[in-house]
């Protein structure tokens, strides 16, 4: 937010680094296409400005045939930084391409380019100027001096939207460590970005004395956060052990941000979490308790999303958290059916998986948003749910749980289910009670003061009951 209360204009400056030709860049630039959008516009490179100021009413639709995977995969980026400014609370002001074959040392995007930059951003009177694209430290500087606002990169404006939605003290606590362990090479010469505290978007950090102080001072503090995020590791590990004395295996929701884990979580748990098309609306894990078609008890844990290069920063400050999904013994891959990039998003999260090392592990697919397909697309998806590939579910309609719930059964290796036949007594009111609660009845009958009954359950309860029992299947 401005001082003044309103929403931050934000220059969108997407990078594609790897333009193959001369030829190439030249056909590109016949194809290009400049989009006006609600309160913003979007540049390419080469194309006048005057074309796509505010107003100007430009669409031209793009050629499929000059389409190129690199160029979907920049465009793609962008719509997702797009994504992430909202999530940010900033409006999108203009949107600017830049391609190139390798990245400028000085500037990242060239010294042209730099000076269309700031063009743009002086006649959008935008605050801040946002790359799809880690800067350097030096490209940063160089950057701030060239432009009339501040700059941002990809990295800066993931902190700042963790630091936004952080909310219990361990996720606070992550961000800053996050912040810090970033910021710290770029202290030299410190920019506009790092001068002081205000209220817009990449200024949450974690206090100005901490920014401005000097390195060995910053590197006493993150080793202090890392001591205090080790006590939490050790608290969940307590809590973890804890509850493996009653066994009841995880179940970790994983998947690219905004996929619907949330929604998911809470159609499967009856829980009441954060439910926000907003990026990283989740950043604390939730866990609860829900039962399977078994009467198997297991624990549902709702994880932070993951994004396309999600900053290294993070996943390592955040692995206090991510432990759940570490220690998860199946992963829900929560997918957004409707996506036109899930492909990319799949790769993406397994990425994030690998550094986790938890890619070994039982996972199954659920794509979710089916609700949102054609019908013919639908239908497609259901039919493989049924052959026992993906499963097609709608966390907002409630389609597809019930075939969800016992995919979740079939992962399941830990406390496995058995069969068994028990002898007993009518005047073991509780142990009949047990039976009725965690198991599936599938024959019962009297004789004199016995009740015979064939059961399935998990073998730590059948095991209980091993006096009860006549024979094992």
């Amino acid at each position: 937010m401005t001082a003044g209360g309103e929403p931050e204009r934000a220059v969108l400056v997407g990078v594609d680094i790897g333009v193959r030709s001369r030829d190439n860049r030249a056909a590109q630039a016949g194809a290009r296409r400049a989009a006006v959008r609600a309160g913003g516009v979007s540049l390419d490179e080469g194309t006048p400005e005057s074309a796509h100021l505010p107003g100007a009413g430009l669409s031209t639709a793009r050629p499929v045939s000059a389409r190129s995977s690199t160029e979907l995969d920049a465009e793609e980026s962008l719509a997702e930084f797009r994504e992430l400014v909202s999530s940010a609370g900033g409006v999108v002001a203009a949107e600017l391409m830049q391609r190139r074959p390798r990245p400028d040392a000085a500037t990242l995007v060239g010294a042209g380019k730099v000076e269309e930059i700031a063009g743009v951003a002086a006649s959008t009177e935008a605050d801040l100027v946002l790359f799809d694209h880690d800067l350097t430290p030096t490209q940063l500087r160089n950057l701030e001096a060239a432009l009339p606002c501040r700059v941002l990169d990809r990295t800066q404006l993931i902190l700042d939207i963790f630091a936004r939605h952080a909310r219990t003290r361990e996720g606070q606590l992550q961000v800053e460590l996050a912040q810090l362990e970033y910021m710290l090479p770029r202290l030299t010469g410190k920019g506009k970005a790092m001068s002081q505290l205000g209220g817009g978007i990449g200024t949450r950090g974690p206090g100005e004395t901490k920014l401005e102080t000097d390195r060995r001072q910053i590197q006493r503090r993150i080793d202090h956060l890392k001591g205090e995020l080790d006590s939490v590791r050790l608290v969940r590990k307590q809590q973890r052990q804890r509850r493996e004395s009653v066994p009841a295996p995880t179940v970790a929701l994983v998947g690219y941000t905004n996929a619907g884990k949330s929604t998911l979580f809470n159609r499967l748990t009856g829980a009441q979490v954060l439910q926000s098309p907003r990026m990283f609306a989740t950043l604390d894990p939730k866990l609860r308790a829900i039962e399977l078609p078994s009467r198997r008890k297991v624990l549902l844990s709702d994880t932070v999303g993951f994004i396309r290069n999600l900053p290294h920063t993070l996943v390592t400050s955040f692995r206090a958290t991510l432990e759940e999904v570490a220690q998860a013994e199946v992963l829900l891959h929560v997918r957004d059916a409707a996506s036109t990039y899930g492909e990319e998003q799949k790769t993406q999260v397994e990425k994030v998986l690998g550094e986790l090392e938890s890619l070994d592990k039982p996972r199954i697919e659920v794509l979710n948003k089916v609700d949102l397909l054609g019908e013919h697309e639908r239908d497609g998806l259901l039919a493989r749910s049924q052959a026992g590939g993906e499963v097609a579910v709608s966390a907002r309609s409630g389609e597809g749980m019930d075939a969800l719930l016992k995919a979740i059964d079939r992962a399941l290796r830990s406390d496995p289910l058995i069969e068994a036949e028990l002898s007993v007594p009518q005047q073991e009111g509780a142990v009949l009670a047990a039976i009725e609660a965690g198991m599936i009845v599938h024959r019962r009958e009297y004789e004199g003061n016995l009740v015979h009954l064939t059961v399935s359950g998990p073998a730590s309860l059948i095991g209980r009951l091993r006096q009860y029992r006549l024979r094992e299947e």
